[in-house]
């Protein structure tokens, strides 16, 4: 019988396997995209309705001009883009499924140039355009369901040892999986972010100083081990190398 679930769960998955742009990563979600648009738009909708939204007219079409060339050089046609200023101190920015970005005014302090402000942009987009919060999404009930069948058959077999592995599976699946997944995926997010940069005609050399200044402004940080984003030092390395490649590329 356990030959038959892991064939089923074998063509599950297989129906459900895509790539993620730039990288060509292989993904697993399990979500269809216009699912993901439709819980993004009123993720947003709820958002905005408590909002304050920034009465700065200059840095409010700043935002829409930096991402509007960045949205062209997405081509989602299926994405209905609209970006906002959020009046927040947060050092913040985020992108929905589907195109609705929201910057934070704590950003633009960061952000020195137009250039920096479209690295952070640009990173957002990405992890749209990668699908990355549907993939999470699917990867948590993937986890979800393998502790539970994990605690069955074990708990048949051995009940007393049922919640220890509950309790470690749990332990595992948080540092050993979806940490470090997170981080894969901002790195990710960073690579794609850079030819998104490239393609609206943007600077790729001032993202790197863009995460020095985050790096300046920021305390003691966690380890990397233990955080859901890479090092500054590693992100900073990791995106000189894509700018060296997409520069070689060019020659």
């Amino acid at each position: 019988m356990k030959y038959i679930y892991t064939i089923l769960f074998a063509l599950l998955l297989s129906g459900c396997l895509g790539k993620a742009p730039v990288t060509d990563r292989n993904q697993v979600v399990f979500m269809s995209e216009g699912e993901e648009h439709a819980m993004g738009a009123k993720s947003y909708k709820e958002f905005i309705a408590k909002a304050k939204i920034s009465k700065d007219k200059a840095q409010t079409q700043r935002i829409k001009t930096i991402g509007n060339r960045i949205a062209k050089a997405a081509n989602k046609p299926n994405f209905q883009w609209e970006f906002n200023l959020i009046d927040d101190k947060q050092v913040n920015a985020w992108c929905m499924p589907g195109g609705k970005v929201v910057v934070y005014t704590g950003i633009l302090q960061m952000a020195k140039n137009d250039d920096q402000l479209a690295t952070v942009m640009a990173h957002e987009v990405a992890h749209a355009l990668a699908r990355h919060g549907a993939e999470r999404m699917s990867h948590q009930k993937i986890s979800s369901g393998v502790q539970q069948l994990g605690s069955l058959l074990l708990g048949a077999a051995a009940p007393e040892y049922s919640s220890a592995f509950s309790m470690a599976y749990g332990y595992g699946a948080k540092y050993g999986v979806m940490l470090p997944f997170s981080r894969s995926h901002e790195h990710e997010a960073d690579e794609i972010g850079i030819h998104l940069m490239y393609k609206a005609g943007y600077d790729m050399n001032e993202a790197t100083k863009f995460w020095q200044n985050m790096k300046a402004a920021k305390g003691e940080a966690p380890t990397e081990f233990l955080s859901t984003h890479p090092s500054d030092d590693n992100r900073i390395s990791s995106i000189q190398k894509t700018i060296d490649k997409i520069q070689k590329s060019k020659k």
